[in-house]
């Protein structure tokens, strides 16, 4: 049974922060003073390290943003409120809003840096648009996101995810009226 998780201490202080809005549906452009929301079928609260490990068909939502993943980690520090560092996302990892989605086998969210990485078997998309690699990084200050062919500690020989450590993909085009 999927429960919501509503932990009222750590639900007022995990905010992400500070993204600049770039495109109205992009991954890039959420509400970074939105309330976070977690449901999970777990959570357990492991306040010796300062962490919090969802899982169980775990989404993430915060002012549009959804990410979703078998498995969370999430890492805090207390000084006086609850302030998030780091998010580390695996099983079937997707990051998503409005038409655009990225997916891959893990990802972590760096509050520090203001970076999301998605690493082995990414697929980004956007609408019919297609980009497929090893490792896709979005820049949450620039709006800037890069995908390489290879993803860092891959079980593959040298580092390749099965797309030859290459990135592919597909565009679509104007069509013609004539």
């Amino acid at each position: 049974m999927k429960k919501t998780v509503s932990i009222a201490v750590i639900a007022s202080a995990l905010t992400f922060a500070g993204a600049a809005a770039l495109n109205a549906q992009s991954i890039t452009s959420h509400n970074s003073n939105a309330p976070v929301n977690y449901a999970a079928d777990r959570i357990e609260l492991q306040d010796r390290q300062n962490r919090v490990v969802l899982s169980g068909n775990v989404n993430i939502e915060q002012g549009g943003l959804n990410m979703r993943a078998a498995r969370t980690t999430v890492a805090y520090r207390n000084q006086g409120s609850l302030q998030i560092d780091r998010i580390d996302a695996t099983g079937g990892v997707t990051v998503a809003k409005g038409n655009e989605r990225a997916s891959g086998n893990v990802a972590v969210y760096d509050f520090n840096r203001r970076i999301i990485t998605v690493v082995g078997n990414v697929a980004l998309r956007r609408g019919t648009d297609t980009l497929n690699g090893g490792r896709l990084v979005i820049d949450l200050r620039t709006g800037r996101s890069t995908i390489d062919g290879r993803s860092s500690g891959s079980s593959a020989p040298g580092g390749q995810t099965g797309n030859n450590g290459r990135v592919s993909g597909s565009f679509s085009v104007p069509q013609s009226t004539d």
